[in-house]
């Protein structure tokens, strides 16, 4: 706003005591006090009580060159106004102080915009939040404010001397200099970014404007500039974060949200290359248009779904590719909301899963099917058998279980050699399938036993034709390096629902079937029958013993420590489980567990084990122990049990156990079984904050693919790893390899059967983390364990 061009101003002049001698018209004007009323009176007694004490800490004495300050003065009505006093001195010959003249600039009555309109530059400058600078042509400062003091590191009087483009980088002299030259030259307006240079080297980027002045005939260059770190952060985490965008190997697509469609604005590189569309090609498409119709409707639906739901959803679906070739895109769609909550467009992250896809499909099969023959396997043929029984129970139908066991394979594998003994597997398997039906299962339970289920059998003399049938054809010689090997197999066959009611119990009716064939040597097909079911009752005895045990408290726990290998201390516990037997004394697990897995009773076991893992954990914490870990096996049949991670927290939480404290040991051969429940288990193990381990890790064949998608915390060494460490130099190879590939899974490794110093040593030496074994301790009960916690207290 321009000072209004006729102002006036109220002087007077003071003496040297402060007293007033002169009061213009003006000064009547702006205070309404005649000057009658004034004259040879002090100049603070027209203040305010305010303005007086302004007066003091501002005018303590008299100046001697031009001040000026904002005072309180009273008007002759008792009305109180802030008008802007300048004082001027006047010095006599002898260069005394005679006189001051006083200027009141600011009459009561003019509006907002006249008084700052008056206001000097100089009172303004230095509130401004950036810099502010006068140029002279030949680049020097006529005025400036603190800020560019500051901001330069520099004294008034360092400035005074300085020339603009002082303050700049060598690299942007040149353009600074052009810059000026041209405001100056041509009148044009500047804006340029550049960094400020300070006189200790440290640069801070300013966004930088002026025009040319003219005062007294003169040319200046009046600026101003803001400081724009932030601004420059913000582009460069900006930068950044596009060229992560680029760089990132998986697919991205931003797309607006606009309705029923949702036009790609963005793609990067990685969604080129995946899909072979350029983005020109796909910016402001539906990314539906790369769909197939009629593939994957339901994981479609589940995406359309979410994204008028406007919420984030993963879905794996086929995409046919710019060429027409189809691939598995695994999809998440994100969706962005504005500042006040609405969504406004979709990230979508892409990753070609074709490969994985193939690979997966291919490790099923591996999974469920027998690698020599191809037939189905043990995984394969309980989940074919459950099928079938539940089919015929809804269809009222039969369904007959056939186990064989060739005969002499043994002698077959001595006499001609293991690749003979193969081949002679691989045709009878050949044989078997070729002489079922395609809804009926083949499947090679172990060595030389199969199993059959034939479903949908109308009468047990159907069942016997089609046994005889198979049997003639499997009974053929094997031809191999020109030698004819005679092929027979006993015969076992069961039949629901005459035989049992559930998988497990046909099996085992064939089993004791297909042993009195072997007993009979006539090679005779042998059904189930009443006066077999002995055997089937001993099992069943055991399985009874076994539910009885857990009734009587007969199951109990030893405990054995795991210790830190580099400071020592003991930094957890696995339960193990034992059985006082009535008759046969205490009993290992493996005496009796394998049948408990079989039988499903493993599942109750599991149970009464973690409850008694968590009483000891509530005793040891009432006793005043340090927490310790206990870790606890959970084979395939328990955590493929519905809601598994569910029924752990349950447990926890009924005991107070905090998650943290328990530990469930997985053997990777259960995992393997159902790769995809694993996953899921395992993870939403980890979700619940249980420790997660891998039990014995190298006893067999390991898929480390499957095994990186496990979020474990640890991994235990088999005991034969360990037990191959010897005082042999080249031994411990394979105990270090399986360390460092534990370590790869970003799990602490645990040796377990730790059982000499030796072992030890060379443990602690490959950066193993734990030891367990009766080098430490033998598995303890309660009591003993208590006593060694007192000696050897946990970390």
């Amino acid at each position: 706003m321009s000072a209004r061009e006729n102002t006036f101003y109220a002087a007077l002049l003071i003496d040297a005591g402060g007293q007033i001698i002169t009061w213009n018209a003006a000064c009547e004007k702006v205070l309404g006090i005649a000057a009658a009323d004034v004259l040879h009176q002090p100049l603070t007694a027209l203040l305010s009580e305010h303005g007086r004490r302004v007066w003091r800490q501002h005018w303590s004495e008299f100046p001697s060159d031009c001040d000026a300050s904002e005072l309180e003065f009273v008007r002759a009505d008792g009305s109180v106004h802030t008008i802007f006093l300048t004082l001027l001195p006047q010095h006599g010959h002898d260069g005394a102080l005679t006189h001051l003249v006083a200027v009141l600039d600011g009459a009561c009555d003019e509006p907002d915009s006249e008084v700052v309109g008056r206001m000097p530059l100089s009172s303004i400058i230095d509130v401004l939040p950036g810099t502010f600078y006068v140029l002279r042509e030949d680049g020097s400062f006529a005025l400036w404010n603190k800020t560019l003091e500051q901001v330069t590191s520099m004294t008034s009087d360092e400035v005074r001397r300085a020339n603009a483009l002082d303050i700049y980088d060598l690299a942007e002299k040149r353009l600074i200099a052009a810059t000026i030259g041209n405001v100056f030259e041509h009148d044009a307006p500047a804006m340029v970014e550049a960094n400020y240079l300070d006189k200790f080297g440290r640069a801070t980027p300013y966004l930088l404007c002026g025009a040319r002045i003219s005062c007294r005939g003169r040319y200046y260059l009046c600026g101003m500039g803001l400081d724009i770190s932030e601004r420059r952060a913000q582009e460069d985490r900006l930068r950044l974060r596009e060229r992560a965008l680029h760089a990132t190997s998986s697919g991205l697509v931003i797309s607006r949200c606009a309705g029923s469609d949702n036009p790609i604005e963005y793609a990067n590189p990685a969604f080129e290359r995946i899909t072979g569309y350029s983005a020109a090609e796909v910016i402001g498409r539906d990314a539906r248009f790369m769909g197939m119709p009629g593939m994957d409707e339901d994981e479609r639906a589940q995406l359309r779904a979410a994204v008028r739901e406007r919420r984030e959803v993963n879905v794996v679906f086929r995409n046919r590719r710019r060429n027409g070739e189809l691939f598995w895109n695994d999809l998440t769609i994100t969706p962005v909301s504005d500042g006040r909550g609405k969504v406004t467009h979709f990230i979508g992250v892409i990753n070609d899963v074709t490969a994985v896809k193939q690979r997966t499909a291919h490790l099923e099969h591996e999974v469920n099917h027998d690698a020599l023959t191809g037939l189905a396997n043990r995984t394969l043929l309980w989940d074919r058998l459950e099928q079938a029984l539940h089919m015929a129970q809804r269809n009222k139908s039969l369904v007959a279980t056939v186990l064989i066991d060739l005969n002499g394979f043994k002698q077959i594998n001595d006499c001609h050699g293991h690749e003979a003994g193969d081949q002679v597997l691989k045709m009878v398997a050949q044989r078997l399938q070729s002489s079922v039906r395609e809804s009926d299962t083949v499947a090679r339970l172990s060595g030389d036993e199969f199993v059959l289920v034939l479903v949908n059998q109308p009468s047990l003399r159907y069942t016997l034709r089609m046994i005889e049938r198979l049997r003639v054809a499997m009974s053929q010689p094997v031809s191999f390096d020109s030698n004819d090997i005679a092929v027979g197999g006993s015969i076992g066959v069961s039949v629901y629902p005459h035989d049992g009611a559930g998988a497990l119990d046909l099996v085992r009716a064939a089993d004791v079937a297909m042993y009195h064939a072997k007993a009979a040597r006539t090679g005779e097909v042998h059904f189930f029958s009443a006066d077999m079911k002995s055997t089937t009752q001993a099992k069943q005895k055991l399985e009874d013993a076994m539910r009885g045990a857990l009734e009587r408290h007969e199951m109990f726990l030893l405990y054995q420590p795991h210790i830190c290998l580099r400071r020592g201390h003991i930094l957890g516990l696995e339960a193990l489980l034992r059985w006082r037997h009535p008759e046969l004394g205490v009993l290992a697990p493996a005496s009796f567990l394998p049948e408990a897995e079989e039988s499903g009773m493993i599942v109750a076991i599991g149970d009464y084990v973690l409850e008694e893992a968590c009483l000891l954990m509530q005793r040891m914490g009432s006793a005043g122990f340090a927490p310790l870990p206990v870790a606890v096996n959970a084979s395939s049949r328990e955590f493929s049990q519905p809601h598994y991670a569910e029924h752990i927290a349950a447990i926890l939480a009924a005991h107070q156990i905090a998650p943290s404290r328990l530990e469930l040991e997985l053997r990777e051969d259960s995992l393997n079984a159902n790769a995809h429940l694993s996953v899921e288990v395992v993870s939403q193990l980890r979700d619940l904050g249980v420790l997660r381990s891998l039990d014995a890790f190298g006893d067999g064949s390991s898929n480390l693919n499957f095994l990186q998608k496990l979020p474990l915390t640890h991994v235990k060494l088999a005991k034969v790893a360990v037990h191959q460490i010897t005082a042999d130099a080249r031994s411990g190879a394979m105990a270090k390899a399986l360390i460092d590939v534990g370590h790869d899974l970003g799990a602490r490794v645990i040796a377990k059967g730790v059982e000499t110093r030796l072992q030890m040593e060379f443990l602690r030496a490959s950066h193993c983390d734990e030891l367990q074994g009766t080098y430490f301790s033998a598995p303890l009960a309660e009591h003993a364990l208590y006593e060694m916690l007192v000696a050897a207290p946990a970390a």
